[in-house]
């Protein structure tokens, strides 16, 4: 794995000659690395500071590696994985191992997939190991070296156990009262407690992004996982993994937000099984929902759909018109990347049309989907028409009917401090609108709004975008004045640095 490897005499280097001969060209992974734009050294330089960042000290790659790599060598672990993450995070989709042309090591599932046993103490062992081993070695979404993010039937066909029903519960037994000083027995008050503080922590990710409390969430999660491996009556339970479902959730959408997207996966997959064992459907159609939109966002609109249509059925009987909407509006996302403007259209009439009942519902929201307002709405429904756009070869057509709708969503959002992170992103989207309409100068504009609340917001995900945008303005419109000063105030505002917090 380093740079140097000895020549070999004898019956070793007839069978490496033989070894030699074997080998092809790696044709898959020299096409992501000509995309990529990277030199063999650059890559190199890339692959040695993720391995020292893993504890993988005795790894040295240089350009002669990368060269062997490229001619059909096959790397060791932890090699192909960070290969994997590094070509995911380039270009902002699901890289596999087995895209890139090697040979993945064997893995147990239910150590490091997303395929883990659905049954209350293994769900709890697995938040406790892995919130601990984040708060400890996490380093862009590795932890150890064999974290990776699944997606199509690997990611599908395990979420849809959520749907089977468990096995029945056993006759719960009080503990006896002469021995409840022996067990964790938490009071009404410290599960408030709990819980108002999993409320405090989202508005702290809705007003500076995910970068500031990820870490204070992880150790909140860890402690929640110890009162959960002691005895505890059925009700405070439940409880317990409703919180930690809600935490675990937090984590994973932080992680998102910061573009840790493995460790946000696997967050997902363990809140949505802390969810199960509360008996709660609305919060985990939630977390599906956190799911799909982290698999829209890496270029995988097919697999958001599915997880959007298991937590549509898994709540269809239980959940209020707000959460209806908000998987209505995600189900309009996942189309309009797809390519389908007649089922995109109508998942928007129907996010528009339950959202109107949600005032009416008898029972309040529970403070995991109140941030999906009016405001959000139409934000989600504006981007919806905006991605349908792009996917039409930049379709004026739904351009514009993308532009009140977000125009209503920026105005909203401008006279509500605590959701900063959606004013950004809904700047940067009506930026794109104006640039698919051919409107630069109105772009520019937007696009500093953007910036200046860049700055206060710890967002890897806003930040990106208004990367992005402000290329597609440089390639699209790059002579003119108010573009080069974007690009000049981009580079002084938002420097692009080694590695996310």
């Amino acid at each position: 794995m380093g740079g140097n490897s000895g020549s070999g005499t004898g019956a070793g280097s007839a069978a490496q000659s033989s070894s030699q001969a074997d080998k092809r060209p790696n044709e898959l992974l020299t096409s992501w690395f000509v995309r990529s734009g990277w030199s063999k050294g650059e890559l190199a330089r890339q692959v040695n500071r993720r391995a020292r960042q893993l504890g993988a000290n005795h790894i040295s790659t240089d350009t002669s590696r990368v060269r062997r790599w490229l001619d059909g060598e096959n790397p060791r672990e932890p090699i192909p994985r960070i290969l994997s993450e590094l070509f995911s995070e380039r270009f902002g989709c699901v890289v596999s191992v087995e895209d890139l042309g090697l040979r993945a090591a064997r893995q147990s599932p239910s150590a490091t997939g997303v395929d883990l046993p659905w049954t209350g103490p293994q769900t709890v062992a697995l938040l406790s190991e892995f919130s601990r081993s984040d708060l400890m070695l996490a380093r862009r979404g590795f932890l150890g070296t064999s974290l990776v993010l699944s997606a199509g039937p690997s990611l599908i066909e395990p979420m849809q156990r959520w749907l089977v029903p468990g096995p029945a519960a056993t006759p719960h037994r009080e503990p006896d009262p002469a021995s409840s000083r022996r067990v964790g027995r938490l009071s009404r008050p410290e599960l408030d407690l709990l819980e108002s503080t999993t409320e405090m922590f989202r508005q702290w990710d809705a007003q500076c992004g995910g970068g500031l409390r990820r870490k204070a969430v992880v150790g909140q999660l860890h402690e929640v996982t110890d009162l959960l491996q002691e005895p505890q009556p059925e009700t405070t339970t439940r409880k317990l993994f409703k919180v930690a479902a809600e935490l675990a959730e937090l984590a994973g959408w932080m992680s998102y937000d910061v573009g840790l997207q493995p460790t946000a996966q696997k967050y997902f997959v363990l809140a949505l099984h802390a969810a199960k064992e509360a008996g709660d459907k609305p919060l985990g159609s939630y977390v599906l929902s956190s799911m799909s939109r982290q698999m829209i966002h890496l270029g995988r609109p097919e697999d958001a759909l599915e997880l959007i249509h298991l937590a549509q059925y898994g709540s269809r009987d239980c959940a209020s018109p707000r959460t209806q909407s908000m998987l209505y509006a995600m189900e309009a996302r996942a189309y309009a990347n797809m390519g389908q403007p007649g089922k995109c259209k109508r998942a928007v009439r129907m996010a528009e049309d339950v959202f109107a009942d949600a005032d009416d519902w008898d029972e309040p929201d529970p403070d995991w989907i109140r941030f999906f307002s009016e405001a959000e709405l139409y934000g989600e429904n504006s981007h919806s028409y905006r991605d349908l756009a792009y996917v039409a070869g930049r379709s004026p057509t739904y351009a514009s009917l993308a532009e009140p709708l977000m125009q209503r969503a920026v105005e909203l959002f401008s006279k509500d401090d605590e959701h900063q992170r959606s004013y950004a992103l809904n700047l940067i989207g009506m930026a794109t609108v104006h640039l698919l309409r051919r409107e630069p100068e109105q772009s520019t504009v937007l696009v500093e709004q953007a910036m200046h609340i860049a700055k206060k917001v710890r967002s890897e995900r806003v930040n990106t975008r208004i990367r992005k945008t402000v290329d597609t303005a440089v390639r699209d419109f790059g002579d003119l004045a108010e573009v080069v000063d974007l690009t000049d105030k981009l580079a002084v505002e938002l420097p692009e640095t080694a590695e996310a917090v």
